[in-house]
């Protein structure tokens, strides 16, 4: 058997009941796994001090000596165990509190020992608390002694005794064999063209770096290694379904398209909108299976877009269909594409859970024999009992809310798969949409609509609530809504912040001439929609909610967006809540309330949201701050993979290149047939056979 491939309850210091343990907890099976663990810090253990050269402010110290005696002090109920150590010259005191039966059998007086810990004074004297001790056997070779790696562990580990020194301690004979050398990963001429290290090398030095330079060229080799194969499997797949999967031809523009283009445009296409357009018709006309994200802010126009590429479908004899994530949002698309087509002779259907039986069936009917050309809807459009004669064209708006199976359904409702378009209003930062979204072509609005005033955004403390309510009032009165959004639901014991009931509560008391709906997401579908509805149509003045309000409700009338607890939300997040207001012609504001206490991140997205209404900006600012795993939408978009050692936050010059890399070799070898390559799609198949294959499917 491959050492790499070998299971971990088998090495040294395992066992069955460790190994379930790094199973559960890290999903580390292999030897291989668990190499492929890396140390998220080091420390720095290169020297050993001498007792006399202890300060104050040290941040740990490492010095060789003998216990001298040890001494139990205090009662049996609260007792803990000093030894004194010295180095020869000097003494110290090692102190326990825990542990106290076990360190007294486990180290013996007289024996040398290496103490590694923090000095800290105590009444004029130096002592470290709760000390690593090892012999000088135990610890690696003076030469890999500089930097001690430190590993990522959880609670229930520790408990089970796999702390970050013990699975040092696991790793170091694991590196040990290693020496013998590992087959590498990548080509021969990958590595000599880049000057990249050998697999072995790195994974000895990114364990037990050599030194600072070694460190470094071993994490440059398995960041790269890691974008690499990223980027290679999606640019692979997407050959190759480019191969498979032949694409519609929409030959012609015709009497749809231009007709709603000379008569019923609502207002001149912005020169964002006309290039976008331009880029859908190339694809649907190249005879390759179109799979585009259309990026926009909120407002930027992306839903007409989406109906002049739905009449170009029209134009070639095919049906569309607009899938939604919510009901709302599906009724708005709705009611949108139909007050732009007026008069125009076009069958348009809605299609959603709230849909009755009876024009449920109709629409089937309608949708199988052709007569219905465009269908807008939720999940319910990939119901098995859902069949199309002739669909040329998916749209999917806000798709990070549904899961890739789901999306997936939509591709097979024709023998040969339609064209793709996939929306969002979340904009995505360039390396995530390279990774997350690397098989699909990007286009961008980054312009809004004539007439549309940016949002103003304010940060208020919470000291100035009297001022805000004032400001409520008076846009209210001059006939304007408002949104108020909090972060809970319910009180929280460890968060002080106001929660949504209190909220309501508190603005019934204050303004209680307006009509105020409640909007949270454990409420009912039906209770829901009744509540948006009610503001929808101007019946509430005030609408206080959760994030639930973040995606699908469009009305022009709000101008005011209140974020209370604005500290507890991503930029991101924030983002999206403010492009809720300003869809009107009239000025909208965003006011972030918070505490005065606030931590330098939470400044920082302030500053931010008041400084720019630019969401790539915000976006960029977003993944530095927290990270990809965190980006709303990340967890839910059918991210293949998880990085391992590279950040997409600080490495996007070297997943550039990454990809710049993939796309030369699939250039020159589209198939990776060339013996040098056989390499590349063996670490290719060990990919696809751990994930679903998302390559395929848009």
């Amino acid at each position: 058997m491959n050492f790499l491939t070998q299971d971990i309850k088998f090495l040294h210091g395992v066992g069955p009941r460790k190994a379930a343990l790094f199973n559960n907890e890290l999903s580390i099976f292999s030897v291989d796994d668990l190499l492929r663990h890396y140390p998220f810090r080091y420390v720095d253990r290169s020297r050993f001090y001498k007792l006399s050269e202890i300060t104050g402010d040290m941040p740990y110290i490492q010095v060789k000596g003998r216990i001298l005696q040890f001494k139990k002090i205090g009662t049996q109920r609260k007792q803990r165990l000093i030894a004194i150590f010295s180095d020869g010259e000097n003494k110290i005191e090692l102190v326990w509190f825990q542990g106290i039966r076990f360190i007294v059998n486990k180290y013996k007086v007289g024996v040398e020992y290496v103490v590694f810990g923090k000095p800290s004074l105590f009444k004029g004297r130096f002592n470290i608390l709760h000390p690593e001790i090892e012999t000088p056997e135990q610890l690696p070779p003076p030469e890999k002694m500089g930097f001690q790696p430190v590993y990522h562990t959880t609670e229930k580990m520790k408990r089970g005794f796999l702390n970050s020194k013990a699975i040092q301690k696991i790793i170091f004979p694991v590196i040990k064999k290693l020496e013998a050398g590992v087959p590498d990963t990548l080509p021969v001429y990958i590595l000599q063209r880049y000057k990249l290290m050998n697999l072995t090398e790195s994974l000895i030095n990114i364990h037990f770096p050599k030194d600072s330079k070694a460190l470094s060229r071993a994490r440059q080799r398995l960041k790269f290694e890691e974008l690499f194969y990223i980027q290679l499997n999606i640019l692979f797949q997407t050959n190759w379904r480019d191969k498979r999967f032949k694409g519609f031809i929409f030959k012609k523009v015709g009497n749809y398209f231009n007709t709603f283009f000379n008569d019923y445009l609502p207002f001149e296409l912005t020169n964002a909108q006309k290039k976008v357009i331009k880029e859908i018709r190339a694809d649907t006309k190249s005879g390759k299976q179109m799979n585009r994200l259309l990026q926009g802010d909120v407002g930027s126009g992306k839903t007409l877009v989406a109906l002049m590429v739905m009449l170009l479908a029209l134009d070639n004899d095919f049906q569309a269909c607009l899938m939604a994530p919510t009901e709302i949002l599906a009724n708005q698309h709705y009611e949108t594409l139909m007050s732009f087509l007026g008069k125009m002779n076009i069958n348009i259907s809605l299609l959603t859970g709230s849909t009755k039986k009876k024009d449920r069936e109709i629409i089937h009917n309608q949708l199988q024999s052709g007569e219905n050309q465009i269908i807008v809807g939720t999940h319910a459009l990939i119901e098995d009992t859902v069949q199309f004669k002739n669909l040329g064209l998916v749209i999917i708006d806000e798709q990070h809310r549904f899961g890739v199976v789901q999306r997936a359904k939509l591709w097979a409702k024709n023998t040969q798969p339609p064209h793709v378009l996939v929306m969002t209003a979340t904009p995505i930062p360039r390396t995530l949409a390279m990774t997350l979204y690397g098989d699909l072509s990007v286009s961008v609005i980054d312009e809004l609509p004539p007439g549309r005033k940016p949002v103003q955004t304010y940060h208020y403390y919470e000291t100035k609530r009297n001022a805000l309510l004032g400001f409520i009032a008076k846009q209210i009165n001059e006939g304007r809504q408002v949104y108020v959004v909090y972060p809970l639901i319910q009180e929280s014991e460890k968060l002080d912040f106001r929660h949504l009931e209190e909220g309501y509560e508190f603005m019934k008391q204050v303004f209680p001439n307006f009509k105020i709906s409640m909007v949270h997401g454990k409420m009912k579908p039906a209770e829901k929609n009744e509540q948006m509805q009610k503001f929808v149509t101007g019946e509430t003045q005030l609408m206080v909610a959760t994030t639930v309000i973040e995606v699908g409700v469009d009305v022009p009338n709000a101008s005011v967006m209140v974020i209370e607890s604005a500290e507890r939300f991503g930029l991101s997040q924030l983002h999206q809540l403010r492009g809720r207001v300003g869809r009107g012609a009239k000025q909208s504001y965003c006011i972030l309330l918070t505490g005065v206490k606030l931590s330098t991140d939470s400044r920082k997205r302030m500053e931010i949201m008041t400084r720019t209404n630019d969401g790539f900006e915000i976006s960029e600012a977003d993944l530095k701050l927290r990270g990809p795993g965190d980006l709303e939408g990340t967890q839910q978009s059918g991210i293949p993979f998880e990085l391992k050692i590279a950040d997409l936050a600080k490495d996007g010059q070297m997943l550039e290149f990454a990809r710049n890399t993939a796309l030369d070799i699939l250039e020159k070898d589209p198939e990776l047939q060339e013996s040098e390559n056989q390499i590349l799609r063996l670490q290719l198949r060990k990919m696809r056979t751990n994930v679903i294959n998302w390559g395929i499917i848009s």
